[in-house]
Order: structure tokens, then sequence, then C-alpha cells
């Protein structure tokens, strides 16, 4: 029996169609049915603003993980780790701007950063400044695989110029990536190759976590000059990568001349070092993006020497690297400012110990039920699976998630003041505090107690 469809995919990953029997699918119609209802009446002022935005932008949007049906939220400010909506509700910001949002939206020391570079240094100077090498310092001190790094505006363009890197210094053309991954708005596997990709004939898929297949796959394919992974795949379901398959990954490229690369885009928040200090890795390149920026648009592409070297001005055969905002004063200023004063080495493990304590609190409560936790550190997501087992790649996600169950916890999250999203992926901001995550798991043992006729392993 076919389940009903009524989540809006996120970042590529679609919906999956779950079987139960008809009685609960009834039920979680009419239970959707009243919290769209309620969503609706609650939010008047945002559902004006998108009829208003529809007019100009397509579906009312301009970046599509933010859509929601019927309508998206809109926010009228944040302060903290707190956001208003326009129609005046408060909430507990746990999505964190998908990790990107570490510092919050009104750190001080970030904000006189940003006024200080206004007013002293000026911004777009369309020149070379002191800001980039002393970020770029501070980067290969933090991660110990980066001798070398360059600039860059996102975690999309990070990935596209190290494959690019990978691809010139190899002569080869072939990446290997994993279904349910992300890379990027141009780089996205979360059901195969997805129609906007750059490049579509040149990808390799393999399966997330599947150490004997992967091994064989670096080996047998042709042409292939780089494997691009996440040590947690982030938009796939905050699934984290095993230390075998990852150290697997590493052996057997080295043996076939292969260039690793390891997207630590949301990932290199979770550990003093980046996951590849925690499990010990040494890829040859290694990209970054969100939070680093302090706020700001950023990327940065890394690692070895002699790989970067590509990217040398100074050599006459260098690969050109540009972009007008590399290093604009703004990012290069708040990234340093972030790293080197707020996001400490100290900060990063207070924090992701913060975020274990939260996962494995719910994961104790929703014992029994098909909601099951996964992530690492500060950043998690809540699935709901009708086999109630942990994921550990999106092939698991499709055959089990329930996605119905899924939406009516986002519709319960935000009607009782919590901002995650829909997908579930939680990523806990600076400052957040042990009591406001524990007032989240009480929240979320009175949904499983209110829908326990649903979410009740069948």
């Amino acid at each position: 029996m076919t389940a009903v469809q009524l989540t809006q995919p996120a970042l590529g990953l679609e919906a999956s169609h779950v079987a139960a029997p008809l009685s609960i699918h009834v039920t979680i119609e009419n239970e959707l049915a009243s919290a769209r209802s309620e969503y609706v009446k609650r939010l008047p002022a945002s559902k004006a603003q998108h009829e208003l935005a529809s007019k100009f932008l397509p579906g009312g949007n301009t970046r599509s993980v933010l859509f929601n049906e019927p309508f998206p939220v809109v926010m009228r400010e944040g302060r903290g780790n707190r956001l208003w909506d326009i129609d005046e509700h408060e909430y507990l910001d746990l999505v964190g701007e998908l990790t990107a949002g570490l510092y919050g939206h009104s750190n001080p020391i970030l904000k006189e950063t940003v006024v200080s570079t206004l007013e002293n240094t000026g911004i777009s100077l369309g020149a070379t400044t002191k800001g980039e090498s002393r970020l770029a310092e501070l980067l290969c001190q933090r991660f110990p695989s980066v001798e070398r790094v360059r600039f860059c505006n996102s975690g999309t363009e990070a990935n596209l110029y190290a494959l690019s890197i990978a691809k010139h210094v190899t002569g080869k053309k072939k990446a290997i990536v994993f279904n349910g991954g992300y890379h990027g708005g141009l780089l996205s596997f979360g059901h195969g190759v997805s129609e906007i990709n750059v490049d579509k004939n040149d990808w390799v898929l393999g399966t997330f976590n599947d150490v004997e297949g992967t091994k064989s796959l670096i080996e047998d394919t042709p042409d292939v000059a780089a494997v691009l992974v996440e040590a947690m795949q982030g938009a796939g379901g905050c699934l984290p990568a095993t230390v075998g398959f990852l150290q697997t990954i590493q052996a057997t490229a080295e043996k076939c001349g292969v260039v690793f690369i390891l997207d630590e885009v949301m990932t290199s928040r979770l550990h003093p070092h980046g996951l590849q200090g925690k499990f010990n890795l040494r890829p040859g390149l290694t990209t970054f993006g969100k939070y680093i920026g302090g706020g700001m648009s950023f990327g940065g592409f890394g690692g070895r020497a002699d790989l970067l070297a590509s990217c040398d001005p100074r050599q006459p055969s260098s690969l050109v690297h540009s972009g007008t905002f590399n290093n604009n004063t703004l990012s290069m200023n708040c990234g340093f400012v972030g790293l080197s004063q707020i996001y400490t080495p100290e900060a990063a493990t207070e924090l992701n110990s913060l975020g274990d304590y939260f996962r494995e609190r719910l994961q104790e409560v929703a014992k029994g039920s098909q909601m099951v936790v996964t992530g690492v550190g500060a950043v998690l997501t809540v699935h709901f699976q009708t086999n109630g087992a942990v994921p550990v790649c999106v092939e698991d996600l499709e055959a089990h998630s329930n996605a119905p169950l899924k939406r009516l916890f986002w519709f319960w999250c935000l009607s009782k003041g919590f901002w995650i999203t829909e997908r579930g992926m939680v990523s806990i901001i600076l400052g957040t505090t042990k009591d406001e995550l524990d007032s989240f798991v009480e929240v979320v043992c009175l949904f499983l107690k209110n829908y326990s006729h649903l979410v009740s392993l069948h």
C-alpha cells in the first residue's frame, strides 16, 4: 500500500514511500491536516509575505532548502540563539543556518569586527590585504593536513576547485562520490546524480560506508582523479562515516594515485581539528565553508603543498583561480576573529560534548519508537524509521523513512517554539545552554506520548 506523500524534498533527498496499515495512514493524514491548518492560522503575515514574494521570485524563494509547504515561516530578526517571525512568535534556533550559523545572530565580538573593518579597512579593496594570510595561517595551524590554502565564496566553489586541482594533477576526469552525499548546489547526490549537477558524465557513485565495495570501486574504475566524501553526510541525514570506511578510502586512493578529498564544509566544526583530526586522517585536499567566515560568505580549499601549487600564479602553467570576493575584508577578518577568539579548540570541545549529551538524551527517550537520532557532536538529525533501526546510508532512509511522521514532528516543534528543519537536522549554536536543550527533549517526549499510536514500532 502506498504511503501518503506530504514532505517537501530537502537538498535533493526525496520523501520516501512507506508501507503501513491503512488505519495508520488515515490517522497520519488527519493529524497532518490538523497541524497544517494550525500552521496557517498562526502565520498570516508569513502567508501574505510569501504571496507577495511569489510575484518576483519563482515560488517566492531564492534558496530551495528554505521552502516549506504550504509556505515558509518568514523571520523578522535574530538575536543570540533566538529568532522572531513576522507574526511575533519566538523560537529557539536549532537550525543554526545548517551549521553556518555557529556564532548565532548577534555575537558582540563579530559585530565589533564588522564595524572596525568598515571604519578602519574598508570593503572590496581590489587588492591583497594582510587579512587573507592571517586567516590562512590560522587554518593551516588548526587543520594539520592543510599545508597551503586558498579562499573562495562557498562550499560549492571549494569542492569545484578541489576537483579541478585533482583532475589537473592526475590528468584524469572521473570522481567517485557517494549516494546521499551533498557537496554543494551543483554537486548533489541525494538520489544519484542531480539534474543540476556539473559534469554529469564524470561521476562514479558508491555506497556510503561500504568498505569493500568502495575499495573495489577505487581500484577497478578507470580514469579516476579523486574520491570526494564527507566524514558525516550532513544533508544526507547526519550519517557518520565509519573510521574503517574513511581509512580504506585514504589508503586505497594513495595506492592508486587518486586524490582523497575530504569535504569538511560542515564537519570541520565537530572537533578542534575537524573530523580528520578526530579520526586521524590526512586527506590530500580538504574543503571548508559555512561557519568559518564568521557569518560572512566563505569557502576554502587546502591541503598538500604540491597539490595547491597548481594554483600558484608564479608558475606559468598554473590554474587560474579568480573570484571578486575571494579575499573580501569582512570574511577574512570575521573568519580570523571567529576561530582565534570565539570558536577556539577549547570552545569546540565544549560545544560538541554538549551535543553528544543532547543526542544521547534524545536517543534514550526515543527507545521503542520509530524515532532514531544520528550525528556527531553538535550536529544531528532526528529520523523516523519504520523499522526503528539507525540508518548508516541513504539506502536505509529510502527503505524505511516515515516522511509523513517527520513532517508532523516539524509542525509540532514549530508550534512549541523550536526552529528546526523539516528534514529534522539540528545544528547547535554557541551559547545554547543545557537547560534549553533539555526543554527541547521535553517537547520531544510530549510528541512521542501524544502520537504514541503513530510512532510505536508496528
